[in-house]
């Protein structure tokens, strides 16, 4: 069988790309340490109201300048959907699923996480703007997605 030159050049920069693309990959995950998150724990979608800290979902301050916001996603609504903290906090958000797939991710940051049922995603973010940055699940969750968001208030 004869390749036509045309197809040799096509095949040979087929393969440049790929293994261009294998390298960057692996730089990425090797050299510059870039890992998929892993869930922050585990949780029993069931038993999540009575599962410290889920049994109180809200905003509380652990260090000076520093707090953790306790979110539950479920059926198209964030509790609690409002969370007030003042400018120049930092604020490791920890959230679970009560029953689906949930996206979670806040505005002009770099938040965006999937929430799955059974784990507990962890991100944090530092406000230094004072304003309102809305948060909002990603994943399509059902009937009321479209209506399922909260703000994160700047103080």
């Amino acid at each position: 069988m004869r390749i036509e030159r045309y197809e040799k050049i096509f095949m040979a920069l087929t393969l440049v790309v790929l293994l261009a693309a294998l390298a960057a990959i692996g730089v990425g995950v090797f050299a510059a340490e870039v890992h998929l998150p892993a869930p922050a724990g585990r949780v029993d979608p069931r038993q999540i109201r009575r599962t410290a800290p889920f049994d109180q979902p809200g905003v509380r301050e652990v260090a000076p300048g520093e707090y953790e916001a306790v979110i539950i996603a479920r059926a198209w609504a964030f509790e609690p959907n409002e969370i007030r903290v003042p400018r120049g906090s930092t604020v490791r958000f920890r959230v679970a699923s009560a029953d689906v797939i949930h996206g979670f991710l806040v505005e002009n940051t770099n938040i965006n996480v999937m929430v799955i049922p059974g784990q507990v995603a962890e991100v944090a973010a530092r406000f230094d703007r004072p304003g309102e940055y809305v948060f909002l699940c990603h994943e399509y969750c059902g009937f009321g997605h479209h209506q399922m968001f909260g703000k994160v208030i700047v103080e």
